[in-house]
């Protein structure tokens, strides 16, 4: 067993014993939360995907509601919030309409941090956030920080965190004293260290690009200026995992080229190792279902770190201790929340 595998699966399991309550808005399948718990919160998640939220409450110790989100929406009181507004507004991939996008998840993650004023709150989202919709992001910062908050922001790449993946994203936090982000790791992880022999494995499911497949690959790729194939090289990281190129057969697709000539789609379970889930992690529902959750997700790993840059933050600048909480010092609800 190779030293990622072991990381992640010793890793990145839910605390027996959970402090702080975390809530997850717009939580996807848990791979933010799955990083929270494993360094001890307990996460409640909402998410509107059936599947998701199937995923979710199979695999942590907080519970995910199924719901639409609304700005109204009522969300149990936390010291902390975290989510994932949907990013189809910003991507580069996608067409960068931002607010005017009715996918647009941002007026409800401000509504909830206005109603709740957690002592921190952090929100990831994809790289295009950063580009043609630089205004926007702009006025979701001034909102932020009118509410009480000193607001900051990093592109991290999940490479930098123990997840062989090169995948960068924007990680913003809200809080009203010192935050760290996490500093990045001496080591990365490759393709090849996290499949091990998984990747040279023909099990029956396994889906072949045929010659008419090439070909149009082919095409994409001299359309894109690629100067190499964009195949999965296991001696470095693998590009960014997305729905589009797990779940379907396209241009960007990833695959693995064997030895004997063939190249194969990506199998569920590599998928899911490439995007740091451990082994012992289950997926709800059909196979795109699950493609898409992966490809949805924030790695684990990353989400660890993160994590644990917040843990840090709590317990420096926490300002109730168990004796309020105790004495009632505090509103009921905000102590049971803590």
């Amino acid at each position: 067993m190779s030293n990622y595998i072991h990381t992640i699966n010793s890793l990145l399991c839910p605390q027996k014993q959970p402090h702080t309550r975390v809530i997850d808005l717009f939580a996807g399948c848990g791979g933010l939360a799955l990083g929270f718990e494993a360094q001890g919160f307990v996460t409640h998640g909402y998410e509107t995907d059936n599947d998701c939220v199937s995923t979710y409450n199979k695999n942590l110790h907080g519970q995910c509601n199924q719901i639409c989100l609304e700005p109204t929406s009522n969300i149990t009181l936390a010291p902390v919030v975290i989510g994932g507004p949907p990013c189809q507004p910003f991507s580069v991939g996608g067409n960068q309409l931002g607010l005017s996008d009715s996918r647009d998840g941002f007026p409800i993650f401000i509504s909830v941090i206005k109603r709740l004023q957690p002592e921190l709150w952090l929100f990831e989202n994809v790289r295009g956030l950063l580009y043609r919709n630089k205004s926007y992001f702009a006025e979701i910062l001034q909102a932020l920080e009118g509410l009480g908050y000193i607001v900051e922001y990093q592109l991290l790449n999940a490479v930098n965190y123990g997840v062989p993946q090169n995948r960068e994203r924007v990680f913003v936090v809200g809080h009203r004293g010192v935050f760290n982000f996490p500093q990045p790791l001496r080591i990365r992880f490759t393709a090849g260290q996290a499949l091990v022999d998984m990747a040279d494995m023909i099990p029956p499911e396994s889906k072949f690009l045929t010659p008419s497949m090439d070909n149009y690959v082919a095409k994409y790729e001299k359309a894109s200026f690629c100067i190499r194939p964009r195949d999965l090289y296991l001696d470095q990281p693998a590009r960014t995992l997305t729905c589009r190129n797990l779940a379907g057969a396209t241009g960007d697709m990833h695959r693995i080229q064997l030895p004997d000539g063939r190249r194969r789609r990506l199998l569920l379970r590599e998928a899911a190792r490439l995007q740091s889930f451990p082994d012992n992690f289950d997926f709800c529902g059909s196979e795109t279902s699950c493609f898409n959750q992966i490809g949805n997700a924030v790695p684990p790993m990353l989400a660890y770190h993160m994590a644990g840059a917040v843990h840090e933050y709590l317990k420096s600048t926490i300002r109730f201790s168990s004796h309020e909480i105790a004495h009632h010092t505090i509103p009921k609800q905000l102590a049971l929340a803590i």
